[in-house]
């Protein structure tokens, strides 16, 4: 036990001295790089996770772990979502593609649990090249992944149009805060299935209009019924999706067999979340959440890869919170602390551009979804930010309406939004941090902020980030960065 708990970084006092501060995070930093590095013991898959409620940093860590791994996977969401990389003086954000884009040699996969919006796909792939950044044979895309249509999109805004005007027992709206992409309509075309079209069938354009001619009058009617207008002309449509088809048919493949055949092959594959576990349609704030299973959980699923291949989980936090649409939120701060996080932070999302609500850090949602998840580290995001604040609060417990204290999370936004936050205080740090290279270097107080996280999480912190440059990260040489 002390070896392991070693690794972990942890050495409790009661079995006797063990090695020093120093040495145990020296040797954690140590043996967690090396169960990183992808082909030191042959290669190894990696999935990098979001713990909280989105826009945690992901991109940034997927693009640094890319160099160590073949093939990157994006397995669920679709347009909804967006990580925004920077390199250098350049800054890009990508919706639909994997981060691993912007490096050359790698395969980039967009698997069969993605939905895909060809126009925003297509408008993508332009604009990278644009910039001068390959598109070409590194990017798959699965002939089984489904399409966001036009009229998904026109069915998820009427229908939040009309969730808005309507409000729950307690007074609130039924608005889900969607992003208006079409995400929901289009995953629930997925499993009503007469209904659904996939990327395959953009390419076959006889049998797409033959589906369309079927579907059409359906989506007119259920648009007229929300009050949108429900003309919808099937061989007009077909015709700009053949059309669409024919831009991407080079791309468009089954990835289940490619990423077999990879693995088969002996290359290494990262598996890039979108959204994040607290949005995950089966575990998240439920009605609240997104419409995929964007934990871990969504892998198999999402890509065809069984579980036991996925061998390393690196889940991303922020070192507070945010949340973007409605949805509860025990720890907000609907105040001067929560304006400065976001101002400081940045915190307007990449796709929406919606300012984010923004609070302190809720230990007992993200150890629910570090459990869910299994992350075997996680990847503490904009640290940075806390620089300048007097003092911090980890909330590590909630109080519930009888005024009984539980640490469980609870996974339905009726019962969420009645919790209390009980809170520990901390001191903050006046320096700031974004030039520290070094774990040890980060002011004492921000050392004791990141040791009480993994004390309570019971996961360790491998990554620590203090800035959005790819240098900004804490052991960024020992990636070869």
């Amino acid at each position: 036990m002390p070896v392991a708990l070693a690794f972990l970084g942890f050495w409790p006092a009661a079995i006797g001295p063990g090695p020093s501060k120093r040495r145990r995070h020296r040797t954690f930093l140590s043996n967690w790089l090396n169960m990183m590095n992808p082909h030191k013991n042959g290669p190894r898959n990696t999935a990098v996770v979001g713990l909280q409620w989105g826009d945690e940093g992901k991109g940034k860590v997927v693009d640094l772990l890319t160099s160590g791994h073949d093939v990157i996977v994006r397995y669920n969401g679709g347009a909804n979502a967006g990580h925004t990389i920077v390199a250098g003086d350049q800054r890009y954000a990508l919706h639909l593609i994997p981060s691993g884009i912007l490096y050359s040699g790698k395969t980039c996969v967009i698997a069969n649990g993605v939905v895909v919006d060809p126009i925003q796909l297509i408008e993508e792939i332009d604009s990278l090249r644009d910039r001068g950044i390959e598109v070409g044979d590194n990017l798959r895309i699965s002939d089984r992944a489904h399409v966001v249509m036009p009229y998904h999109k026109a069915l998820d805004e009427a229908m939040e149009v009309a969730r808005s005007g309507a409000t729950s027992a307690q007074g609130a709206t039924l608005a889900i805060g969607t992003t208006k992409r079409g995400i929901g309509p289009t995953y629930a075309d997925k499993v009503t299935r007469s209904t659904a079209v996939r990327i395959g069938d953009l390419t076959e354009p006889d049998r797409l209009r033959r589906r369309l001619e079927h579907i059409c009058p359906m989506k007119s009617a259920m648009l007229a019924s929300l009050g949108a207008d429900g003309t919808l002309d099937a061989g007009k449509l077909s015709e700009q999706l053949a059309a669409l088809g024919k831009r991407l048919s080079s791309h468009i493949t089954d990835t289940t067999y490619l990423l077999h055949d990879a693995m088969a092959a002996g290359r290494s594959i990262l598996f890039e979340g979108a959204n994040a576990c607290l949005l995950d349609v089966d575990h998240g704030t439920y009605p609240f959440v997104t419409s995929s299973n964007c934990s871990t959980l969504g892998i198999p699923a999402g890509t065809g890869v069984p579980p036991a291949n996925v061998h390393n989980v690196v889940g991303i936090m922020k070192a507070y919170n945010t949340r973007v649409g409605a949805g509860p939120f025990p720890t907000e701060q609907d105040n001067e602390v929560g304006e400065l996080i976001r101002q400081k932070g940045n915190e307007y999302g990449t796709t929406t551009g919606r300012p984010r609500r923004c609070g302190w850090l809720d230990l007992v949602a993200l150890r629910y979804s570090a459990m869910i998840c299994g992350a075997d580290s996680l990847a503490c995001m904009l640290l940075d930010v806390l620089s300048g604040l007097e003092e911090l609060k980890l909330c590590t417990q909630y109080r519930l309406p009888d005024g009984t204290i539980t640490d469980l999370f609870l996974p339905d936004a009726a019962r969420l939004g009645l919790v209390e936050p009980v809170y520990e205080t901390l001191p903050g740090w006046s320096e700031e941090t974004a030039d520290v290279k070094d774990r040890e270097k980060l002011p004492a107080n921000a050392q004791a902020y990141i040791g009480r996280i993994e004390e309570i999480i019971g996961v360790p912190i491998g990554i620590i980030s203090v800035g959005p440059e790819r240098s900004q990260t804490l052991a960024a040489d020992c990636w070869g960065i």
